[in-house]
């Protein structure tokens, strides 16, 4: 194989087409994920959210930070979701709430993403030295744990947006970096890099032409699931006031204002109720990606 492709270069290019994204068009067996009714029920769910935050000013009734005397309203005509203890208008605070939660999950899962995507990358092909440093590195960020640490950085930061994100960003980092370089040092020895080794290719092309579009289908979808996991570290940090600071109207501190009187369940349940279907739905989301582009999960079911 290897001096077929020493031969001819095409044959090395052949070989890198064998990647995820055939098998998420559906070239293994079983049905694509748009064709599965739970993750189009996932996707209609997902793409509704996007819909009303990019909508939220058609969409609200009312200012969302406007205040009022009708304070602790429970859900009537005029304020389908109620008001709270500051007489403002629930269910508008729920829809420009997801301009801020998921925008931000957006921005911290990218972020970590690249960053120990990055580290993953070069660590895993690189190996010796470096990677025992960077796993390392790895090593001492699980050792908090994710929540305690986010809270002590936004903590020595200061409360605000930028240090939610970037203590987000600092502990989610390192799950990625693993879930790279694992997929790394499996196609590190396949033929089309030693092919590629062979017909002079330098290391970054290597990385970027060969090793970054084989590796990339598990990051993808751990990316998916830990959308979830940031709408919830997130929302965990407004609840405990580390977060974006008031009157935003974010999911997590709405929940955190209701929890002051549980008696006006309105205020703290429909917020929680659009963190769950948002969580719910990347999970779904992601469990499906996991299954068409990792087949060896769906032999061993």
């Amino acid at each position: 194989m290897t001096t077929l492709a020493h031969a001819d270069p095409k044959a090395a290019k052949s070989l890198r087409r064998r990647s995820w994204l055939r098998r998420l068009r559906g070239a293994d067996t079983g049905r694509p994920i748009w064709r599965q009714p739970v993750t189009v029920v996932a996707l209609s769910i997902l793409a509704a959210w996007l819909l009303i935050a990019l909508a939220a000013p058609l969409i609200a009734p009312y200012d969302p930070i406007a205040q009022s005397i009708d304070t602790y309203q429970p859900p009537t005509g005029a304020h389908w979701f109620g008001t709270d203890s500051l007489g403002r208008d629930v269910f508008s605070r729920v829809v420009h709430g997801a301009r801020l939660s998921i925008p931000l999950a957006l921005a911290i899962v990218a972020l970590a993403l690249l960053l120990g995507g990055l580290l993953g990358l070069v660590a895993g092909y690189v190996g010796r030295l470096l990677d025992e440093a960077v796993m390392r590195l790895t090593d001492l960020v699980f050792a908090f744990p994710q929540i305690i640490l986010a809270m002590a950085v936004t903590a020595a930061f200061g409360p605000s947006t930028g240090n939610a994100i970037l203590a987000l960003v600092i502990v989610s980092w390192p799950v990625y970096a693993r879930v790279i370089r694992s997929a790394v040092l499996t196609i590190r020895g396949e033929d089309y890099l030693n092919a590629s080794r062979l017909l002079g290719v330098g290391p970054i092309r290597t990385l970027r032409r060969d090793v970054l579009p084989n590796s990339v289908g598990p990051a993808i979808v751990l990316a998916t699931l830990e959308l979830g996991n940031a709408v919830l570290l997130l929302a965990a940090l407004s609840f405990l006031g580390l977060g974006p600071r008031p009157p935003a109207a974010e999911w997590g501190s709405m929940v955190a204002l209701g929890a002051q009187d549980l008696s006006m369940w309105w205020v703290s349940v429909f917020p929680g109720l659009a963190i769950l279907t948002v969580v719910l739905a990347f999970n779904v989301l992601g469990d499906a990606l996991r299954d068409r582009l990792d087949p060896r999960y769906m032999n061993g079911r």
